[in-house]
């Protein structure tokens, strides 16, 4: 089981936490704000309180033993600066943190984070690629994270039923309804069969709808 430690949970890192947790790894979320740490508390292995610039707060709660810490702080560069510092000098062995903007990112690569994630720039892109995609009928955006995707039926899956296809668990992503001409299916059960002529409005995050594309 892999691990991580979440310092900062804002809606970034919080989502980011519980998801975690929920793929079945462990999970320490920690913040400053004990609301936000109440708040997480039964959807992660372990919340506390406490203040990633501070080394023996890291050090006492055994941060190197992870095996990934995800720094999620925000805007605040300082402090995102400090606790990256303490991180890699308590020997955490992969390190992640959320950038506000390029030049900040850069910023945290010079300090030897392994991975820097602009999220706002990232689905910004994904968004684009999947709009620009030529089989898109329509996108409905839901939040930054979800959208509503129109497209023809790939024509893998015709023939197949939804039960077959089973894309919830493989792909992430919800059949919401299949139009087929001047019909339209709300909620198709499992049974339901894709026919030639078949438009799906699929429910999903981004990531999973750029995956559907390919298919």
């Amino acid at each position: 089981m892999k691990s991580y430690v979440v310092i900062g949970l804002g809606r970034f890192g919080s989502g980011l936490a519980k998801n975690l947790c929920q793929l079945g790894a462990e999970v320490l979320a920690m913040d400053i704000r004990g609301d936000l740490v109440q708040q997480i508390a039964n959807d992660v292995t372990h919340a506390v309180v406490g203040d990633g610039q501070d080394k023996e707060v890291l050090r006492a709660l055994g941060v190197r033993n992870f095996d990934c810490a995800i720094v999620a702080i925000g805007d605040n560069l300082a402090s995102s600066v400090l606790t990256v510092m303490n991180l890699k000098e308590l020997g955490v062995p992969y390190l992640v943190c959320k950038a506000h903007d390029v030049t900040y990112g850069r910023v945290l690569e010079k300090l030897g984070v392994d991975r820097v994630v602009i999220p706002e720039l990232e689905q910004a892109q994904r968004l684009a690629r999947i709009l620009h995609s030529r089989n898109v009928l329509d996108y409905i955006e839901l939040s930054t994270d979800y959208g509503i995707l129109e497209v023809p039926a790939p024509r893998a899956w015709i023939g197949k039923t939804l039960r077959e296809l089973n894309v919830r668990a493989k792909l992430d992503i919800n059949i919401i309804a299949v139009k087929n001409g001047e019909k339209t299916n709300v909620s198709p059960s499992a049974d339901y069969q894709i026919s030639s002529g078949d438009v799906l409005a699929v429910l999903g995050d981004t990531v999973a709808l750029e995956a559907m594309q390919r298919q």
